[in-house]
């Protein structure tokens, strides 16, 4: 068993308490910490945890720290850990600066410890599900949408929303990135509310992102071309189908469903599939994923590179934006 200390106790850090301790086989939740008194009285009152107002008190006394805090607090709270040779799990995006990354991740070398970021669409049981269907995409086509929410706000977009895909994106697309293309709008907060970005790589994909939090509506949509393949990947509902071709050889069976290519070039018989899918929490699955790598000492299914990855696609597609007068 594993101890550790949650520090950041708003809206994301209360659900990753009632997780944790929900998984008494491999964590202790030793206490939190966070620097709300209005925080700490609830989560005292709810969970009946210590509160620590001293943050190394609370570093020392655990083998891991699960950090959810605001953004701008990551690089600092991971870095007081990770000098004291604690794993760490950090929410996404993994720091607020390229340079921040940069200096986290050397000190989580120099330090030896495993350090997972919480992109939690990778542990999504859909996209789970999607994984093994995989092969080349060359064109991907996404749709992360939100009613919208003051919470989240004090960052643009990208890194509150479409950060989440441009992870799934490039846990997929095994290629370097020739171009990107993006414009953003800023409707009701000082950042960008909603972007489009495109994402050329080296190897001919091209992968088209929207992100909004000022829709009508909550979606969080894939899709995935790639050769005789079509898949979809609904994050929200937790779906996935796949739309499969194959060649047909002599006569078609009369009662499957048949594409004529046309000019003599025969004809694929279209096959598919929508997998039942368990409904398991994400969050709690990246928890487990955060423990199993300690103790099987692998690397994390998120790493430090892949959250440092992440922000730096979405640094250069704000770099984009703020380079650019065209609008959406």
């Amino acid at each position: 068993m594993l101890k550790i200390g949650v520090i950041g106790a708003g809206h994301l850090g209360k659900i990753h308490i009632k997780l944790i301790l929900e998984l008494s086989t491999r964590f202790e939740l030793v206490g939190f910490f966070d620097p709300s008194n209005h925080n700490a009285e609830e989560v005292c009152e709810k969970f009946k945890i210590k509160r620590f107002t001293n943050l190394s008190e609370l570093i020392d006394l655990v083998d891991c720290v699960d950090i959810v805090t605001p953004t701008f607090a990551h690089y600092e709270v991971a870095k007081a850990a990770i000098i004291k040779s604690k794993h760490a799990f950090i929410e996404k995006p993994i720091t607020q600066t390229i340079e921040e990354g940069l200096s986290l991740m050397k000190l989580a070398t120099e330090a030896g410890v495993k350090v997972q970021v919480g992109h939690v669409e990778r542990f999504n049981p859909a996209f789970r599900k999607a994984i093994p269907h995989f092969n080349n995409p060359l064109f991907i086509e996404t749709h992360r949408l939100a009613q919208f929410n003051p919470r989240g706000t004090d960052v643009p977009v990208v890194l509150d929303l479409m950060i989440h895909d441009i992870d799934i994106i490039l846990s997929v697309v095994k290629s370097g990135i020739k171009q990107i293309s993006a414009s953003g709008v800023s409707v009701v907060s000082d950042s960008h509310d909603i972007t489009n970005a495109r994402i050329e790589f080296d190897n001919g994909c091209v992968a088209n992102l929207t992100a909004s939090r000022i829709s009508m509506k909550n979606m969080r949509k894939s899709r995935f071309f790639q050769k005789d393949a079509y898949i979809a990947v609904d994050f929200l509902e937790k779906k996935m189908e796949v739309l499969q071709m194959e060649d047909i050889e002599g006569e078609a069976d009369p009662f499957d469903i048949v594409l004529e290519l046309g000019d003599n070039k025969g004809k694929k018989k279209i096959l598919f599939d929508k997998p039942d899918i368990e409904d398991v929490n994400a969050i709690q699955e990246e928890l487990k994923a955060f423990y199993q790598c300690i103790v099987d000492d692998t690397t994390p299914v998120v790493s430090i590179e892949d959250g440092f990855r992440a922000l730096e696609v979405a640094n250069q597609i704000l770099e984009k934006i703020n380079g650019s007068n065209s609008i959406l």
